[in-house]
């Protein structure tokens, strides 16, 4: 299912392909990749057990990517290994690596969706016109289903990090 004008990229309606997930919902099974002495993969299985929020960003090669990637690095240090962190993109699994070498994010793990784009299809976030991911932030509870859902209206604008903050430590 196509959504026409689901979101803006600077000011441009934007299509986004698939059905939206909502709170309720279980998310969906997926494959990201990312690199760490070889290419590895992320599922949904792995997440399972702990908490997560997923962070949904175009690229990491943008500034407000960069922002909000930083960001929840910083906020998500206390938790430790209470939960899982994953910032998402279609960004190759080894720009992700270097980003987060250069920028000491020790608390975000990356997953790339660039080998098959299955995870911005079951999550409904491929932007049609630029087969990048719209930003959005995900709350998942210990058991995969979805308990915060936030698809950033205008995709050059930051998320709300408060309310996606509670709803991941409400989890704890």
């Amino acid at each position: 299912m196509a959504r026409s004008g689901a979101v803006t990229f600077k000011g441009s309606p934007m299509t986004l392909l698939g059905d939206e997930l909502k709170v309720g919902a279980n998310a969906p099974e997926f494959t990201l990749h990312y690199f760490e002495g070889g290419l590895k993969t992320i599922t949904l299985a792995d997440l399972k057990g702990k908490p997560s929020i997923l962070s949904i960003v175009p690229s990491l090669d943008t500034g407000i990517c960069q922002l909000q990637t930083k960001r929840f690095n910083t906020e998500l240090a206390a938790l430790g290994d209470k939960i899982n962190a994953v910032t998402v993109s279609r960004d190759l699994p080894f720009a992700m690596n270097r980003f987060c070498g250069a920028e000491d994010i020790k608390s975000m793990k990356v997953g790339s969706d660039y080998q098959s784009g299955e995870f911005g299809s079951k999550f409904g976030l491929t932007i049609d016109e630029l087969k990048l991911l719209a930003r959005a932030v995900y709350v998942l509870d210990a058991n995969g289903k979805v308990v915060y859902a936030e698809i950033v209206p205008e995709v050059a604008q930051e998320p709300n990090y408060g309310p996606a903050l509670e709803a991941l430590k409400a989890q704890l």
